[in-house]
């Protein structure tokens, strides 16, 4: 086969997987937009812009980097285009907060400077060295685009605040050999240090179509050798972006568990995000420190199917270990699903979800996350409602509250499943597609039911989120669909003729992993004016999506609970809340 036809075979490869997997192909990778990365914003755009998620006040951000918990301050770094609201001139941003919700900006860490980044400071990690005190560990990019590993040093390790670094001249640290790819090697992990004396990170990459993380070694932090072999990799996945790997207690549920843990108490969490579908996966195995191989579980699926931090518009998440109250958090960014055209109007794009605290499930078979406590001091106006039978067709406003901005916690009661619709075997992976079919409006057996948000009162706006259930036959317990439909969001118009210029208003779903033995199920919503996070049966399934309405937007949205089912759900408990704005949010110049 000649050179272009193996090129097109190639191509057409990518665009059967993208159809197959319902991948926004055309958000696959960054665009470039030379014309437009340095225009400069003459003014923001309020209305869609969040009330208590992390962004800055102008511009473009995307990755979150290098988070850590440093003499009494949360340290966030992220990449940011100071110079426009599309994807260019990226630099690490750094903001500080002493309690994840109030956040003081800084001037950026670093920026392209030195022959070993001139052509990008790209995404990667700090790990904290006794004697030496925070490190970055990230990805250059030099003038032949070559991606190689490189270090920053705080100038002052004393400044609680690690105002100013520097890129020592012994950089680079670790450089592709004649087996890798040059142009796919990048996102270093958080290392740690383990028994036999060695630090230990792990940088994504990918080799034609397999995914591999590689582990590199050290005993100084500044040499760094490639393991033999890879820490794993898996065919037909493609480059592997921002890997993060760190283990969880099989013993303790209520704490994380810093990298350098060791104990036979434990399983090892994979996280790799998919350049191609641009959503991220994870798996949970065995890692062996003496030979450098992680070993999923046989239970645990590897690749595209496999197990998701969030299901929805969120990607290249990073974890860190919180000393000051002993446990994993989690960042991730949410960019937007409006167009280009959209976002320069508006003069900035992405977000940071709020920040999540990361345990395996008692189950041991997959983790659960739950926003960080800190945000439930943003709680203002509070309402509760009990004991709602919520029949067939009906909904049940929710008042009292400013629901544009608001966080939601309820407990639905189903009783018996026996009206469950049968669960047919075909649905098993592709949950996306089964909420597209059976979406809130359309009538089961138990369910659909659920919220309503962001919507107006004759329902020409909304975004859904809901469960349906299903009776699978081949064993006792339920299938449980989790959705977040972002199709009926907005009667926004699209902006540009061509379909990768339109909005994107995708139905996001996933299975809940739970029996309902005791016929219950509960729903937590963070919802904050073009962001919905939703967290399924206490943090087993999330889904986070945005959405732009026209119409139900500031003190003219309205939220409800409803049910289209033939069989009646009880609202057993809600509890919502305002959410306030905090007093500091990123508010200095960058």
């Amino acid at each position: 086969m000649g050179a272009s036809n193996i090129a097109y075979a190639l191509l057409l490869l990518v665009l059967i997987n993208l159809s197959n997997h319902n991948i926004k192909g055309t958000e696959a990778f960054h665009q470039i937009y030379e014309n437009l990365q340095s225009e400069s914003v003459e003014s923001v755009n309020h209305l869609h812009r969040t009330g208590f998620h992390f962004q800055p006040p102008k511009h473009w951000i995307n990755d979150p980097n290098g988070p850590v918990y440093y003499k009494g301050f949360y340290h966030l770094f992220y990449q940011y285009n100071p110079k426009g609201a599309v994807w260019g001139n990226i630099i690490w941003a750094h903001s500080v907060s002493k309690d994840l919700v109030n956040w003081e900006a800084l001037e950026p860490a670093i920026h392209p400077s030195k022959w070993f980044d001139i052509g990008g400071t790209w995404s990667g990690s700090i790990t904290l060295v006794p004697g030496k005190g925070p490190i970055i560990i990230y990805t250059g990019v030099n003038q032949n685009q070559t991606q190689i590993q490189s270090y920053a040093i705080p100038q002052d390790p004393s400044d609680p605040y690690l105002r100013k670094w520097i890129k020592p001249d012994d950089n680079p640290i670790a450089m592709p050999d004649y087996t890798m790819n040059g142009s796919a090697f990048r996102d270093p992990t958080t290392a740690w240090l383990a028994k036999d004396g060695h630090w230990r990170t792990v940088v994504g990459s990918r080799r034609k179509d397999r995914g591999i993380a590689y582990i590199y070694r050290s005993r100084d932090f500044k040499h760094w050798v490639k393991a033999k072999h890879p820490v794993h990799s898996k065919e037909s996945t493609g480059m592997w972006e921002c890997p993060d790997f760190f283990p969880v207690s099989l013993t303790d549920f209520e704490n994380g568990l810093d990298l350098d843990y060791v104990g036979s108490n434990t399983k090892h969490v994979l996280k790799v995000s998919l350049d191609i579908t641009r959503y991220e996966y994870y798996t949970l195995g065995r890692y062996d420190p003496k030979t450098d191989r992680y070993i999923p579980d046989g239970d645990s699926p590897d690749g595209w199917d496999g197990l998701r931090f969030d299901y929805g518009n969120f990607y290249a998440s990073k974890t860190f270990f919180d000393y000051k109250k002993n446990r994993r958090i989690l960042w991730g960014w949410a960019n937007e699903s409006d167009t280009v055209q959209d976002d320069i109007l508006k003069g900035w794009a992405g977000i940071q979800v709020i920040p999540r605290t990361v345990l395996l499930d008692t189950s041991k078979k997959q983790l659960v996350f739950w926003p960080v406590e800190e945000i439930e001091s943003l709680r203002g106006n509070y309402i509760r409602m009990n004991n709602h039978e919520i029949k067939k067709g009906q909904r049940l406003e929710v008042k009292g509250i400013t629901p544009a901005q608001a966080d939601v916690e309820v407990t639905f009661y189903v009783g018996s499943l026996e009206k469950a619709e049968p669960f047919d075997p075909s649905f098993t992976f592709i949950p996306f597609d089964l909420c597209k079919m059976k979406g809130s409006n359309v009538t089961g057996g138990v369910g659909p039911f659920g919220l309503i948000t962001l919507a107006t009162p004759d329902l020409e706006e909304y975004t859904p989120v809901f469960f349906r259930v299903f009776k699978d036959t081949s064993n006792h317990n339920p299938k449980v669909l989790m959705c977040s439909d972002a199709r009926p969001s907005s009667l926004k118009q699209d902006r540009g003729p061509l379909p990768k210029e339109r909005m994107y208003k995708p139905s996001f779903a996933a299975f809940v992993d739970t029996d309902m033995a005791d016929g219950r199920i509960s729903l937590r919503i963070l919802i904050d004016h073009s962001v919905v996070e939703s967290f399924g049966a206490l943090g087993k399934t999330v889904i986070t999506s945005r959405v732009y309405p026209v119409k139900a937007v500031k003190e003219n949205a309205h939220l409800y609970v409803f049910n289209n089912g033939t069989q009646s759900v009880t609202v057993e408990s809600l509890d919502a809340w305002n959410m306030e704005t905090p007093l500091q949010m990123n508010d200095g110049a960058l």
